[in-house]
């Protein structure tokens, strides 16, 4: 059983690293990106909303937007690329929408623009191209400090930071205004030119350089590398830690979906073993419909339902047994420990009720399918020719074969219950981890979003271990090695 063990945490990790490489895909690739809307409304960053255009530039290059998603080819990056996109923002016919796309791309390429935009600089057929070219040579030739956030830098790191701040202050002098006479527009492009003369070796890129870029000079990277230390980052938005608010909002999650599923599980399975020793009597068939019925009925139609007949805001004051929502009462600090257990279940109470019907009608019709199975066994029908009673054949030869079956979903039910959880959390205003997923997507906070997928995933894996090792601790035949 240890070896089994070991092996399965094993193949875990070539799994999670499979499917967090296809969430950060579809997630990066998806359209609009973090921050986009506060610069919808500049249209050329150098000819207004400059500094918007600046602090929407640090925050990206904060979060790693500024990288590619998962391979980086930038090094190959070719000059009608980069003439292309400053023809675009000197285009008059051109939309906004199309000049800030040209913006980011330009960003974007940062230091292996610089050789490009050097020569369209000296080789310009237009000044307005030559002098877009000297804008977005003062923010793409500006280097990247060495870990910027790390918390006690080494003496070498410290200098070569303040080196690198150095040399950004400078260069970011070197710029002029459209309308400044053209003696002083040569002054600046002579600046850039001997700068970039007595630098030049910094592009000149050797086959080793070109792997470790195309490899790890990308979001993914950046991304696996916090996350191998177990850092998720910080929130785009509140700029909070993500594991501290994960683990904030995750008490409130957990405690629905571990209720829901236990509830559900203690309902079907008495279900499912009278509708199997019963089978199609008008009882079972009753059930079964009833059941069936409940399983179509959407979650927020039944919270809402519920919410006008049981909370305290029906129309009928003998109904009025739940609260609205929330997750406790404002006076809850003052009560004492019984009564908050108490307090919290009774908000609790009409959340739990809605994540658990649907889940009845499959339990208890796997349990129910399961156990006639084993009923028709050989081994049954000779505890019965021995004389033993059927409630003692059913209980103790057929339950445990039975449940094999449902022991099945349980490795899909808890991340099914955290995503239906995401309704029912908005509906009920309990602050758990759908709520702030929703939120989180709308505002497009990507390391939250990719935080609450990684969790699913984990929990998906590891239901899907408990459910194979469930099914040696119910059917003795069963072994793992």
């Amino acid at each position: 059983m240890r070896t089994y063990i070991i092996k399965r945490l094993l193949i875990m990790v070539p799994t999670f690293f499979g499917i967090s490489v296809i969430i950060f895909a579809v997630l990066n690739f998806a359209p609009g990106h973090p921050g986009e809307t506060k610069l919808a409304s500049d249209l050329s960053a150098n000819v207004r909303g400059e500094k918007s255009q600046e602090t929407y530039r640090i925050f990206r290059e904060q979060f790693n937007l500024d990288k590619p998603v998962l391979f980086d080819t930038l090094f190959a990056l070719r000059e009608d690329t980069v003439a292309a996109a400053l023809r675009a923002l000197i285009d008059p016919a051109a939309s906004d929408a199309r000049k800030i796309k040209s913006q980011n791309r330009l960003q974007d390429y940062g230091q292996f623009a610089v050789p490009h935009l050097i020569h369209i600089m000296q080789t310009a057929d237009t000044p307005m191209l030559r002098d877009i070219a000297v804008y977005f040579l003062r923010l793409d030739a500006r280097r990247r400090l060495i870990d910027p956030f790390a918390k006690n830098p080494d003496p070498q790191t410290r200098a070569a930071n303040r080196a690198i701040d150095a040399e950004n202050a400078m260069i970011g002098t070197w710029r002029y205004a459209l309308d400044d006479p053209e003696n002083k527009k040569q002054e600046v492009i002579s600046k850039w030119s001997q700068w970039y003369d007595e630098h030049k070796a910094r592009w000149q890129y050797s086959p080793k350089e070109k792997i470790r870029l195309f490899f790890f000079d990308t979001r993914f990277a950046a991304y696996w590398a916090n996350l191998a230390r177990l850092d998720f980052g910080v929130s785009m938005v509140t700029r909070e830690p993500v594991v501290r608010t994960l683990f904030s909002k995750l008490k409130y999650s957990i405690s629905l979906s571990i209720s829901s599923i236990l509830l559900a599980y203690l309902i079907s399975i008495p279900l499912g073993i009278y509708s199997a020793v019963d089978k199609d009597s008008p009882l079972d068939r009753t059930l079964t419909v009833v059941l069936f019925m409940l399983y179509s009925l959407p979650s927020f139609f039944v919270a809402a339902l519920l919410l006008y007949w049981f909370s305290q805001s029906s129309d009928y004051p003998a109904l009025r047994w739940f609260p609205i929502g929330g997750w406790r009462s404002s006076h809850y600090m003052n009560l004492t420990a019984l009564e908050q257990i108490r307090d919290v279940a009774w908000h609790l109470a009409l959340p739990v009720a809605c994540l658990t019907y649907g889940s009845l009608a499959v339990l208890s019709r796997y349990m129910r399918t399961g156990l006639l199975d084993v009923i028709r066994s050989d081994f049954i029908r000779t505890a019965r020719a021995k004389g033993l009673p059927e409630w003692q054949v059913i209980l103790k030869h057929a339950l445990r074969n039975g449940l094999l079956p449902i022991l099945t979903l349980l490795a899909e039910l808890l991340p099914a219950v955290l995503g239906g959880s995401v309704i029912i959390e908005t509906i009920f205003g309990i602050p758990g981890m759908g709520k702030w997923l929703i939120d989180s997507i709308y505002q497009r906070d990507y390391n939250v979003i990719m935080a609450v997928e990684l969790l699913t995933t984990v929990l998906v894996l590891l239901g899907i271990l408990v459910s194979d090792l469930s099914y040696a601790l119910v059917d003795p035949r069963i072994t793992y090695k």
